[in-house]
């Protein structure tokens, strides 16, 4: 019997923040998948190694985490006073979907770098040696992102000495800001209140405040479910009736926030609303065994992403988390203390993160105007990727 032969398709893989995911230009696509469509997911899908229902992707070039399964493409951007377009795909594990509802803050960080180092950011732009501004629009939910890329002997600096926690080895520092984060389309907090009742059938009724800026996520207090705040991986992810009540508490809390219209929709959505819960600021001690003190913190945070508790936080969640404590009254500002601030530092499993955030009321609607953040990205590896030529 004949088969058919691999073909390869120009590829990146880069560690961004702390996630990884293999970057791709529009262009060295294969033509059928340079559109939205059922072949392009395809690709991405067996890229990474998805579905596999070992839950290991061993064959692909994902990790089978929430963090390690992601692919992105970069184009130069049709937006006008826009270098590039940026799009995320969250590929699920053992299922065969990809979830394009939201970003990835994290691998934002490396956007720029590899527009730059790809060609398609004009050379005029690209200083020889100092900071290159990349103003990307994020095509998921329509933003902008400015991203300072550090440069040498006008190539990207990837190494330095900024040290990011759940990442090994420092590298450079690159800032990023997010633009207008909060949903352009209804109000920062879709239901309109700073703190909601959640009513969620079989579990309970919880406190909730629900915010879309960055991405649309719900957060609970961590005493409220049994949790003290300062919980790491292996607490939450090895307890099944644990992750299941978090994905019922998120598909009804989807439901509320008018994400979608029935839980039993929010299967096919898990990038997007995500949950977390938070704590008031205490010690702790994180993944790497380091002591996090109650001092150097404003705030303990945790968070899910594709159904298990996210080993450090992801970038669009930091994103949430600032904004949310920037505005009064929110269970993220209460449990920070309360008052008004324009910067938060968060306790998250693999240590600590600072983020600045702006939130105004405009005729009685918050709205935030910008966040920021340092993140860090470095090449792994690049080159091409195979995939079997009947793949899509």
């Amino acid at each position: 019997m004949a088969h058919v032969p691999q073909i390869r398709v120009p590829a990146t893989y880069i560690r961004g923040g702390t996630s990884k995911g293999v970057f791709f230009r529009l262009q060295d696509l294969p033509q059928a998948c340079q559109v939205p469509g059922e072949a392009r997911d395809q690709l991405l899908l067996r890229v990474i190694g998805s579905p596999d229902p070992y839950g290991q992707q061993i064959d692909g070039m994902g990790g089978a985490t929430s963090s390690t399964s992601k692919t992105v493409i970069v184009a130069k951007s049709e937006q006008p006073e826009h270098d590039v377009d940026y799009l995320f795909g969250q590929v699920a594990i053992n299922k065969a979907f990809v979830d394009w509802s939201g970003n990835c803050g994290n691998l934002t960080a490396a956007v720029g770098a590899f527009a730059i180092a790809g060609g398609l950011v004009d050379s005029s732009r690209i200083p020889q040696n100092g900071i290159c501004t990349v103003r990307i629009w994020q095509k998921n939910i329509g933003k902008t992102i400015i991203a300072h890329v550090p440069i040498t002997d006008g190539a990207v600096q990837e190494t330095g000495d900024f040290e990011l926690d759940g990442v090994t080895f420092p590298a450079a520092e690159v800032v990023i800001e997010f633009m207008d984060p909060a949903d352009g389309e209804g109000s920062m907090f879709p239901t309109g209140n700073v703190v909601d009742e959640l009513e969620v059938p079989g579990i309970g009724t919880f406190k909730a405040t629900m915010i879309n800026s960055g991405i649309p996520t719900i957060f609970v207090n961590a005493a409220d479910i049994g949790y003290t705040g300062t919980e790491l991986q292996k607490d939450i992810n090895a307890d099944a009736e644990a992750l299941a009540r978090f994905e019922t508490m998120r598909a009804y809390g989807a439901v509320k926030m008018g994400l979608i219209a029935d839980i039993a929709e929010a299967a096919a959505r898990q990038h997007t609303p995500k949950i977390a819960f938070v704590a008031p600021a205490t010690d702790y001690v994180s993944s790497s065994g380091k002591t996090v003190e109650a001092s150097d913190i404003d705030v303990c945070v945790r968070a899910l992403s594709m159904g298990k508790l996210h080993h450090a936080m992801m970038g669009t969640a930091s994103v949430a988390i600032a904004t949310a404590a920037a505005v009064p009254g929110t269970l993220v500002n209460l449990a920070a203390g309360g008052g008004l601030r324009e910067a938060v530092t968060f306790g998250h499993p693999s240590g600590t993160l600072r983020v600045g955030a702006s939130a105004a009321e405009v005729n009685g609607e918050w709205t935030a105007t910008k966040a920021v953040m340092s993140r860090s990205a470095r090449v792994l590896m690049e080159g091409w990727v195979r995939v079997p030529g009947d793949t899509f």
